[in-house]
C-alpha cells in the first residue's frame, strides 16, 4: 500500500511540474523556436494598444499585457496571419524567453 502512494505522489510531482513549464512560457514569454524571432500579424484592438507578443505552439498568438506585466493567449482570435476588415497591420519581435518582460522593437505602422 505505502508504494502505491508514494508512486502515486511520484506521479503528482510530475504532472505538476510539466504544467508549470507551460504556464512559465505563457507568464514570461516564448522558448526554442518561438523566441528571438520578427513577425507580423493583424491586430483588431480587442485588448487595447498593441505593445507586443510572440507565435506560439499551435499558431496562437501571446499578447503582453501591460496592466498585468505579463502574456496571454488570445482565444478569441484577435490577432491573425491574414489581414480583415477591421484588423490593422502590426510587426514586432519576439522576445528571447524568460524574465517577464515586455517585448521589444514592437510597433505598428
Amino acid at each position: 500500500m505505502n508504494l502505491r502512494l508514494i508512486a502515486l505522489a511520484g506521479a503528482c510531482i510530475v504532472v505538476a511540474g510539466l504544467s508549470a513549464c507551460a504556464t512559465e512560457e505563457i507568464y514570461y514569454g516564448p522558448s526554442g523556436p518561438y523566441a528571438d524571432v520578427d513577425y507580423d500579424a493583424y491586430y483588431d484592438g480587442y485588448y487595447g494598444p498593441f505593445v507586443g507578443g510572440y507565435w506560439g505552439a499551435g499558431g496562437s498568438f501571446y499578447y503582453w499585457d501591460q496592466a498585468h506585466r505579463h502574456y496571454h493567449r488570445d482565444p478569441g482570435a484577435h490577432f491573425r496571419h491574414e489581414g480583415a476588415g477591421g484588423f490593422n497591420p502590426v510587426h514586432g519581435h519576439a522576445p528571447a524567453g524568460g524574465g517577464g518582460r515586455p517585448p521589444g522593437g514592437a510597433h505598428r505602422p
